[in-house]
């Protein structure tokens, strides 16, 4: 019986060394795309498989990453938010493609990110998306650093380390809003989510939705602000207390799509309609975005690129390396929530 075959086997049809074709067959960029198309095909035609178990012996890693989700409180706790999910996804996939494997926790912000996970050699690093109040997720952040423990997160910047976050450009996002309410003759606006410390990635969506309006000379302390953690009924209750302030409004920017869901509800049951009398603008694009009524016109964030990127700074991160890109550019999603047609 022909004897099973070896990475020296690869290395010699292939005309490379035995640790070339350990990264090609890895995927790693420190190959170019010939090399490792050549390394894997020989791969292919002698059916070989890694020996995971010796690799990661060698190596002293798992090529294990985990994922941790934490979410603002809800009255269910069975939903997740449906723009983590298209980023679980994401995040699967691409660590598929590189052959690692992925474990997912729901985390409540606890003490022991690092001991539970990197430390006891679980994971060769972790992933992190979402944090609740910003202001007590960065002292969790601040013992990860200090442990030395090999991560990166989906949002506001870390400390220190802005390489290690992936984040939409969030300001850009904002005022993209901002420019699409204003071409259709809006004049009188409102922003629905937290705008603090607490919420900054929220906070970047209404600092750039404000520099909009105020290239149009709309002042800032003009734009009506309504606290709301990013759920449907959050979003109902803040736009109930909008309407019941009785301040003018005909155009709400929403800090995430979930919000704008909530807020459309909240305008249709006072007996008004979107866009008609109010437009709304969302921030996400989650999938359901495009079936409610009316459909819902929003901010574009990327969640196969941000899944793809979270995966590849990481596993720059693990293996020493530079990190190149940390930013994805938002795209303005035009539906039928914000009108057509300038009011003039």
């Amino acid at each position: 019986m022909k004897e099973k075959a070896t990475s020296f086997d690869i290395a010699y049809l292939a005309g490379v060394s035995q640790s070339t074709v350990s990264r090609a067959l890895r995927n790693s960029p420190q190959v170019n795309k010939e090399t490792r198309d050549k390394v894997q095909a020989i791969a292919r035609q002698l059916n070989y498989k890694v020996d995971k178990n010796a690799s990661n012996l060698r190596k002293q890693r798992s090529s294990t990453l985990a994922l941790l989700l934490f979410e603002d409180p809800t009255t269910d706790e069975s939903l997740i938010n449906p723009f983590f999910l298209s980023m679980l996804g994401s995040i699967t996939r691409a660590c598929a493609q590189r052959g690692q494997d992925l474990l997912v926790s729901f985390q409540q912000l606890s003490d022991d990110w690092h001991a539970d996970y990197e430390d006891t050699k679980k994971a060769d690093g972790i992933i992190l998306l979402g944090y609740g109040d910003y202001e007590d997720y960065e002292e969790k952040l601040d013992k990860l650093l200090a442990q030395e423990t090999h991560f990166v997160c989906w949002g506001a910047d870390v400390e220190g380390h802005p390489d290690f976050t992936i984040r939409s450009n969030n300001r850009q996002g904002g005022r993209l809003a901002g420019e699409h309410l204003l071409s259709l003759g809006h004049q009188h606006f409102a922003f629905i989510g937290n705008a603090s410390a607490g919420s900054p990635e929220f906070n970047q969506r209404f600092l750039g939705f404000s520099d909009a309006l105020q290239q149009a000379g709309i002042r800032h302390d003009a734009i009506a602000q309504f606290n709301a953690i990013s759920t449907e009924q959050a979003g109902q209750l803040a736009v109930q207390n909008l309407l019941d302030s009785g301040k003018a409004v005909d155009a709400i920017f929403c800090a995430s799509d979930l919000i704008a869901i909530g807020v459309m509800q909240g305008i249709q049951q006072r007996g008004l309609q979107v866009p008609d009398d109010i437009a709304v603008m969302g921030f996400d694009d989650i999938p359901v975005a495009s079936y409610t009524t009316p459909p819902l016109s929003t901010i574009q964030q990327d969640t196969s690129l941000a899944g793809e990127m979270l995966v590849e700074n990481l596993l720059r991160l693990v293996n020493n390396q530079p990190i190149e890109t940390n930013q994805i550019e938002p795209k303005i999603v035009i539906r039928t929530s914000c009108g057509t047609a300038s009011k003039g």
